[in-house]
């Protein structure tokens, strides 16, 4: 039996457990806001892995190590940035958030929550804000996909299509049918998955090269400007570098597919416990994805392996191939598709739900029933589907290209409305909207002016700097309307700070 025909084996068994586990999330859910928001039922340990790996895709395992293989370890202040940025996701925004969307007329998707926090009847910030997300994540699914089509090449030989075809295939049918909880669930084994293999894999390689008495080799191999977190000589451009790395951490704050795992916990208080895990998680992962590049230098060298800018992010599954009996190996390999399938998931639901509950369904007249909106969700997720799949038949688009695209967009659309819907009373919709089509154009033009500067953080600034301005211009005190959003953010404030019991306490 050959080693593709092993690793295909532990491939299928992966695939069988996952659409067991969409399928058991389809009997668990009865309506459509089941389907977007899991009825709030999420404990925290699940919200916590499912906000986690449905973050990090086959962007950490794929894209950062690959990036730290060519670059060395000044790439790791993205990893820094981003576990502080988590942290204070968790610790800031879910607690607050989680109250406040129910406070906010039970609010299921973050765009509803914008246009109800700011009580705007016009339904324009709620619709601007689902083509916001529409656009993004179309983008950041079709990312996954390029991801699977990469990865079935580079694992098993195959043609790119086909790998994209199937890894995406099996992702839309267990999302189409297991809705959010599906998405949860197989999250958190997926979750799991890309945790142990992080870890395992950078101890094997060092065990391995140690054993091999060429453990002198992970220094010589190893150039000095690969071993320093400033790159080697410290100047402007190197500096520059090392803040648009850093400042991916301020994308946590609009990214709809992980805050909305704070809406669906079951309580306000649940966050703290979520956040512990959460981050135990992450850091754990992220370390390892770290080490793995790096070591990945040495170790390949060793091996007579070189990989290049396009191969680069192949270097986790280099090592695995090499490391592990093939069966171990292919459970690897399902860890980077465990990966690539938990965002695109949790991305296609967030999508869904923006097509039809925050577009869609402010045209009907009528009230949709329990049933009927259940197989709308369903039909956008399908839609969203076919369009990613077709961006996604360019096989030469970059992973961590496409994925830091999107991950702008929403921290400078998303990310100070949020903050200010949370923590300032005097947030109004203009101000909202304003913020959000300056944020989405900043993201689209700023990389044109080639400043070398990530644009979240010039879109994040100028996003809040317009919300605040925009909305003191058309702040409108004493009003009834204004009246009820004071003492929606009082209530609220008080729930998360005191806690709510929890459903089954």
């Amino acid at each position: 039996m050959t080693d593709i025909t092993i690793y295909l084996i532990a491939l299928g068994v992966y695939f069988a457990a996952m659409i067991a586990i969409g399928f058991y999330g389809y009997s668990q859910t009865k309506s459509g806001e089941d389907y977007v928001l899991g009825g709030r039922s999420l404990p925290a340990p699940v919200a916590a892995l499912s906000a986690g790996a449905s973050d990090m895709s086959g962007w950490m395992m794929m894209g950062l190590p690959g990036a730290i293989y060519l670059s060395g370890l000044i790439e790791a202040w993205m990893a820094i940035g981003l576990t502080l940025g988590a942290y204070l996701n968790w610790k800031l925004v879910a607690p607050r958030l989680r109250a406040y969307t129910e406070v906010a007329k039970n609010a299921v998707t973050v765009p509803t929550f914008f246009e109800n926090r700011t009580h705007d009847k016009t339904h324009i910030l709620r619709i601007v804000a689902g083509l916001v997300i529409l656009v993004f994540f179309t983008l950041y699914v079709s990312s996954g996909m390029v991801v699977g089509g990469k990865f079935f090449v580079s694992s098993f030989g195959g043609e790119y299509l086909a790998g994209m075809l199937l890894i995406g295939g099996i992702t839309i049918l267990y999302s189409l049918f297991g809705g959010f909880l599906g998405a949860s669930f197989t999250d958190v084994v997926q979750g799991v998955m890309m945790m142990l293999a992080l870890v395992a894999i950078p101890i094997m390689a060092f065990i391995a090269v140690v054993n091999a008495g060429e453990a002198s080799d992970i220094v010589n191999n190893i150039t000095p400007e690969q071993a320093s977190f400033f790159g080697g000589e410290i100047s402007g451009p190197t500096i520059l570098a090392i803040v648009s790395a850093f400042v991916w951490g301020l994308g946590y704050f609009g990214q709809p597919h992980i805050i909305v795992r704070f809406m669906a916990l079951r309580s306000a208080h649940e966050a703290k416990v979520a956040r512990r895990i959460g981050i135990g998680w992450m850091a754990l992962s992220l370390l390892g994805a770290v080490i793995s590049g790096f070591i990945g230098i040495t170790y390949l060298q060793t091996q007579g392996i070189v990989l290049d800018d396009v191969s680069a992010e192949t270097v986790v599954l280099e090592m695995a191939k090499l490391l592990f009996h093939p069966f171990i190996a292919g459970l690897v390999l399902s860890a980077v598709v465990a990966a690539i399938m938990s965002t695109i998931s949790s991305q296609l639901i967030v999508s869904s739900s923006a097509l039809v509950d925050d577009i869609a369904k402010i045209f009907f007249k009528k009230q949709l029933s329990a049933k009927a909106g259940l197989w709308l969700g369903r039909a956008g997720v399908l839609l969203v589907s076919v369009i990613a799949v077709l961006l996604a038949l360019d096989d030469e688009s970059s992973i961590l290209g496409l994925v830091s695209f999107a991950w702008a967009g929403f921290g400078a659309a998303f990310g100070p409305i949020v903050l200010l819907s949370l923590f300032w009373r005097k947030l109004t919709s203009w101000g909202a909207i304003a913020a959000m089509v300056v944020g989405s154009v900043t993201v689209f033009t700023w990389p044109l002016l080639e400043t070398g500067l990530y644009e979240i953080l010039p879109g994040f600034v100028f996003a809040l700097v317009v919300a605040i301005v925009v909305s003191l211009a058309t702040y409108k005190p004493g009003t009834k309307d204004d009246d009820e959003i004071q003492k929606e953010f009082t209530d609220t404030g008080a729930i998360a700070i005191q806690g709510a019991p929890s459903k089954d306490a």
